[in-house]
């Protein structure tokens, strides 16, 4: 039988805000991250592992997660869409900022420079697991430290990986995106409907 809808493993609104732009039903299905206890899926990057092959294992695990959450609830079967977006710059991966002042260390460091941002997108469903993933090159124009702090004290850059999030204010940082604008503010529209086609899902 064709889903008419999903489950969302994420808490990110990006996420939600993007699969109701292109009309995806969709429950949350969360998973546990810090409230005392130990995450589901530990986030660590390992010893020198490549930042493509991180953020694959991450999303990855996320998806394998809520399936199990699903199971356990004796929730309805739905496919379960899952996502782990990392900013790449000299091959370190940059992940949410600790406070403000490691949000401003992170800015400045991006200032006037190419990154890449990697996102991965995983949709399980039944006994199956398909994977993408989104290779975005972003080039941030030189920032004054006066604009950097102006800019964290919005609280904009808190949750976010890399310090900032394209779809606001620090839109004005950008200078050239080449790649997937979607994938960049955390779930790559393209790689997610091929993946929804392949369950049966129609998005248009």
């Amino acid at each position: 039988m064709t889903p008419k809808r999903i489950y969302l493993a994420s808490r990110s609104p990006r996420r939600r805000e993007l699969l109701n732009q292109i009309g995806v039903r969709f429950e949350l299905l969360l998973l546990r991250e810090q409230s005392g206890r130990p995450p589901d899926v530990d986030e660590t990057p390992f010893p020198n592992e490549d930042a493509g092959i991180y953020v694959e294992r991450i999303c990855r695990a996320k998806a394998e997660i809520a399936r199990q959450r699903l199971r356990q609830r004796s929730l309805p079967a739905l496919p379960v869409l899952a996502a782990d977006t990392s900013v790449i710059l000299d091959g370190a991966i940059l992940g949410k900022p600790r406070d403000e002042a490691h949000a401003v260390e992170m800015l400045r460091t991006l200032a006037g420079r190419e990154h890449q941002v990697l996102s991965a997108v995983a949709l399980a469903w039944e006994n199956r697991l398909a994977l993408r993933l989104s290779v975005s090159r972003v080039t941030f124009r030189p920032l004054s430290d006066a604009e950097i702090r102006r800019y964290v004290l919005t609280g904009e850059p808190l949750d976010k990986a890399g310090a900032y999030g394209i779809q606001g204010r620090a839109a004005v940082f950008v200078e050239r995106l080449e790649g997937s604008y979607s994938g960049v503010m955390g779930l790559p529209l393209c790689e997610t409907a091929e993946l929804l086609a392949e369950c049966g899902m129609e998005i248009l």
